[in-house]
């Protein structure tokens, strides 16, 4: 075909025209981009995923989150510290999109950091409300921000009381026994801890979003327990750990809530110790009450030495059994060893009720109370197994009237490494640096050969 002025005009402007649509196929794809965005988390750990409670957290808050970040814009490696928080924070402004983010640079801007009460080098300021948390940004995971964000939804209105000065398991303690650790997890959630000793005070603070009372060990005095019964007969919220030993003084507490404690120890076969008895009783989801404490929770519990907990019919109070154990074990009356067996004369076979929850109205408000039989599964030894910290957690935000924050725990999302020999490293240089590139000079060299041998 004779190439004219008139075919090469023609093709001038066909070759103009798809060039000018390209451009603007390439500029709508850009703007589609820029406008809606769509991401695939394609992680084996799912990292770059929210996990379901997260979010949730994230729709409790129903105002504007500000975010400022005082950090470095970058760090003695040469990194950018900037563009690594946008990033981080990028899906959490996916999920809230009226969380606002500003960057600002405390060597430059060190009167705005000191005024901010910046006191490391990398902080995140975060505020909701009025009320303001910090966090540094070397801390930044999701469960660390997912538990600022539980603070900040919280507020500073929520104080949980421990009852204390009759050797009961303490809620800053560091011993085996004490609960301190579950205190630390209560207090990162926004609670406001303390002891309360009735010897003491004159009564439970009114204030007092919730008292906990965690197996005291001497008998508590009458005017004592007087207190206690004013507490709960007030509307007062309580969480009572009750091991196989004596009330020490608390009967009438147990006659209020119409409690029906069984002597003895829970003995489940679902789980042998190595050694001694098996007095470690296992709950299961098939197994958890239908009950907003257990709603969606799908973990198992563990219960050290644990009582039957059961309550009696009561036109007053609502009950509501929370965990049952040892499908296949019994309350054991008699002598605890490796070798128990039940006998049918006096033992009482499972499945056996270690937790009740309590509820009643009382003026125009909810009274609530959750008695657990085993005081050592909130225990330092005890609480990190299982969702022994879960179901502590959406205990405590029943009673204190936080139910849209009882959820598991976010998970944290495990990075995974990639090992590779220093052979296979060279011949993946080798593809990408010379391998491909010379592939793509020499097929494009052949075809330019060809063509030009067809002119």
């Amino acid at each position: 075909m004779e190439l004219t002025r008139k075919l090469r005009l023609r093709l001038l402007v066909q070759h103009g025209l798809s060039l000018v649509l390209l451009v603007v196929l390439v500029m709508l794809l850009a703007y589609l981009a820029h406008e809606y965005r769509k991401e695939w988390d394609v992680t084996r750990a799912g990292r770059n995923t929210l996990s379901a409670s997260t979010l949730e957290v994230l729709g409790q808050l129903d105002g504007p989150l500000t975010i400022t970040a005082y950090a470095v814009t970058q760090d003695a490696t040469g990194a950018n510290v900037h563009k690594r928080i946008e990033e981080r924070l990028r899906v959490y402004q996916r999920a809230k999109p009226d969380i606002a983010l500003t960057l600002v640079d405390p060597r430059e801007q060190p009167k705005q950091a000191e005024a901010a009460g910046v006191r490391t080098p990398n902080e995140l300021v975060v505020e909701y409300r009025k009320r303001t948390e910090h966090l540094a940004v070397e801390e930044f995971n999701e469960q660390t921000f997912a538990n600022l964000l539980m603070r900040l939804a919280r507020g500073t209105d929520s104080m949980v009381l421990w009852l204390d000065g009759h050797g009961e398991r303490k809620l800053n303690g560091a011993a085996n026994h004490d609960l301190g650790d579950f205190g630390r997890q209560l207090q990162h959630k926004g609670l406001r801890l303390n002891s309360l000793n009735l010897a003491v005070a004159q009564e439970v603070p009114a204030n007092a979003a919730a008292l906990i009372i965690a197996s005291p060990q001497v008998e508590l005095l009458p005017a004592e327990v007087e207190k206690v019964q004013r507490h709960i007969e007030g509307g007062g919220n309580l969480l009572w750990l009750i091991d196989p030993e004596p009330l020490r003084g608390l009967q009438p507490i147990a006659e209020i809530l119409g409690l029906v404690l069984t002597p003895g120890t829970v003995v489940d076969l679902a789980l042998q110790p190595r050694s001694g008895p098996p007095v470690f009783a296992v709950g299961a989801a098939a197994n958890y009450g239908r009950h907003a404490i257990t709603n969606g929770f799908r973990l198992n519990t563990l219960f050290p030495h644990a009582r039957q907990i059961g309550a009696a019919e009561n036109d007053e109070w609502h009950a509501t059994p929370l965990v049952d154990v040892a499908q296949r074990g019994w309350v054991e009356a008699g002598k605890l060893d490796r070798n128990v067996t039940f006998d049918k004369a006096r033992d009482i076979p499972g499945p056996v009720p270690v937790a009740q929850a309590f509820e009643r109205s009382v003026g125009d408000r909810q009274q609530r109370v959750v008695v657990v039989g085993s005081g050592q599964f909130l225990s330092n030894a005890f609480i990190g197994n299982g969702g022994n910290l879960d179901f502590g957690i959406n205990i405590i935000n029943w009673l204190t009237g936080a139910d849209h924050m009882i959820a598991i725990e976010p998970r944290a999302a495990a990075d995974s490494s990639i090992e590779i020999d220093q052979v296979t490293l060279y011949l993946i240089a080798f593809t990408f640096l010379m391998g491909l590139p010379l592939a793509f000079v020499i097929t494009g060299t052949a075809v330019w050969w060809r063509r030009r041998k067809a002119v």
